[in-house]
């Protein structure tokens, strides 16, 4: 079976291809010449899901898959949320993003949050969903030089250490990505008996 992953994003990309079995082929964007932006302007995590996956399928008609990750923060209403990757501002970076985070957490005692990732695959059937959680804490400053995005500050329930200071093959037995990759690879391996 050849699925494309809707993503533009390196790590993703090599987090999910280290998940999926061996009979799926995975093609990434590169792998189809395609280097533009895919829209992403859905106020939830399930509308950008689905608006990649679509935006790709439509243009290429092989079936796709695209995912939408937030880290909601109970102390903040649950930001940055849908806005996660761009949480200080357009065309910051991942170091931004955590400063501006830990910045409006100083002196918060509640530091519970979420990582919620939304698999969105289209075409073939009907378009489906598969939600993977992570729940945790954000830690008062980073550690770990592993993972990517909020890595270095989130500390998954039950652990002591952070994302980001695990390795890769820790990190994906747990994280929110592997559990809605897992449930999106139940659902293949259905459709392929």
């Amino acid at each position: 079976m050849r699925l494309v992953f809707a993503s533009q994003n390196k790590h993703k990309l090599l987090e999910i291809k280290a998940l999926l079995p061996p009979a799926v082929g995975l093609l990434s964007l590169p792998d189809l010449y395609f280097h533009e932006d895919i829209p992403e302007t859905s106020p939830t995590l399930v509308g950008n899901a689905l608006q990649k996956a679509n935006f790709i399928y439509d243009r290429f008609q092989v079936p796709c898959f695209a995912d939408d990750t937030g880290l909601e923060v109970e102390a903040l209403d649950g930001r940055p949320g849908v806005y996660s990757a761009r949480y200080a501002g357009e065309g910051k970076t991942a170091d931004d993003n955590i400063t501006k985070l830990l910045l409006e957490l100083k002196g918060q005692a509640n530091r519970f949050a979420l990582f919620k990732t939304v698999i969105a695959f289209v075409g073939i059937g009907e378009p489906t969903l598969f939600e993977g959680i992570l729940e945790g804490n954000i830690t008062l400053d980073k550690k770990g030089s592993n993972g990517f995005g909020y890595d270095p500050v989130f500390m998954p329930a039950g652990y002591s250490i952070t994302l980001a200071e695990m390795s890769t093959g820790e990190k994906n037995k747990l994280s929110h990505r592997a559990i809605a990759v897992k449930k999106f690879v139940e659902h293949l391996s259905i459709l392929s008996l």
